[in-house]
């Protein structure tokens, strides 16, 4: 099906935004994916999209509206086909969710998704970097035990990654401002979004557990 999008562009260098507004920008903008009870299932593009509704696996939406599609036009009645796709849309059929049926399920960790979840703050020092200034930090070293896991790395400058060196933060004396944790399902996709808008992240956030450190960094994010 050929598709025609209308929408309005805006230019946006930065790698990773929270956009307080609903308006798409570009043909990048996401949508969110649910299951048909409501558990975000992953991001797709507008052709995924498009593709969903075209099978009618699309059981209901919510959000604002991003996309307008249209395709070709009906023999029958003369009147284009439009498919209007809004910021989330809930999916019928097989969820795909691993967070929902493995209780082992640990998110791929990689740099991109840990500076995200540090709020692109250096846990030692507290200060704010772009991502090509900051490193993963193993809290407890490889040569003391430690791990290469969600639970025992944090983003750190590499002023203050090379003064903790191979030590554990307690024999540097060196004091993390936050505790590493694994994300959740829902939170890791939130960390896998580049342009999130206002509505997917508050349905994102209403599946995170309450204690999550995420609510207040999202708040600085905002200010």
């Amino acid at each position: 099906m050929s598709l025609k999008v209308s929408l309005s562009r805006q230019r946006s260098d930065e790698d990773f935004r929270l956009v307080v507004h609903s308006a798409a920008h570009g043909l990048s903008q996401m949508v969110l994916r649910a299951d048909i009870a409501g558990m975000p299932l992953e991001w797709i593009d507008y052709r995924e999209a498009a593709r969903l509704y075209h099978q009618e696996q699309v059981a209901y939406t919510c959000g604002s509206l991003v996309y307008r599609l249209y395709g070709g036009i009906n023999a029958r009645s003369g009147k284009r086909t439009v498919v209007e796709v809004n910021s989330i849309v809930a999916t019928v059929g097989h969820t795909g969710n691993p967070g929902n049926t493995r209780h082992d399920y640990v998110p791929p960790l990689n740099n991109e998704t840990l500076f995200r979840r540090d709020a692109y703050l250096c846990l030692y020092c507290g200060e704010r970097f772009h991502g090509r200034e900051l490193s993963r930090d193993h809290v407890r070293p490889f040569s003391q035990g430690g791990r290469d896991v969600w639970t025992n790395v944090v983003a750190a400058c590499r002023g203050c990654n090379n003064l903790k060196a191979w030590r554990t933060p307690e024999q540097a004396k060196m004091q993390l401002i936050a505790v590493p944790f694994m994300p959740t399902y829902a939170e890791y996709i939130f960390l896998k979004g580049r342009r999130v808008l206002a509505d997917q992240m508050e349905y994102l956030q209403a599946h995170f557990p309450r204690s999550s450190p995420l609510h207040a960094r999202i708040q600085r994010w905002l200010s």
